[in-house]
């Protein structure tokens, strides 16, 4: 399998403008620059994608893990945050909340811990990765 991506960039660093999408069409057009990705204009930039990507990777690799463990969850909500300094990526921190009523928590605790090692996009990031779970059975 093999996924897409593209962007243009236009112009100098500070006064230019990208724009990119991805094959499956999901995003068209989606603006960058400098602003978006240095200051606080709105939009998007890098960093936040591959928040969202390392976010929804991790959740993916838990609800495998916990069914592998005979656990189906009703929810995992995670938040990555990545940090972003010096013009490297430092840190990535899931604050993943998993609600599984009845299940052990300790079998939870031990999947997350599989699921942060094993997802995909957690090997592919030269960082320091902070699993914050909140449990709720």
């Amino acid at each position: 399998m093999k996924r897409t991506a593209n962007a243009v960039w236009s112009g100098n660093l500070k006064e230019g403008q990208g724009s990119f999408g991805v094959g499956s069409g999901a995003f068209k057009d989606q603006k960058f620059g400098f602003r978006t990705r240095f200051e606080s204009e709105p939009g998007t930039n890098p960093e936040e994608l591959i928040a969202a990507a390392h976010a929804s990777c991790f959740s993916m690799a838990l609800s495998a893990q916990l069914g592998e463990r005979g656990i189906t969850p009703q929810t995992i909500a995670t938040t990555a945050t990545i940090t972003f300094e010096n013009l490297t990526l430092s840190k990535s921190v899931l604050a993943t909340k998993v609600t599984a009523p009845g299940a052990d928590k300790a079998a939870i605790e031990a999947a997350a811990a599989a699921a942060k090692a094993g997802c995909p996009i957690s090997k592919v990031l030269n960082l320091e990765i902070v699993l914050e779970l909140d449990i709720e059975v």
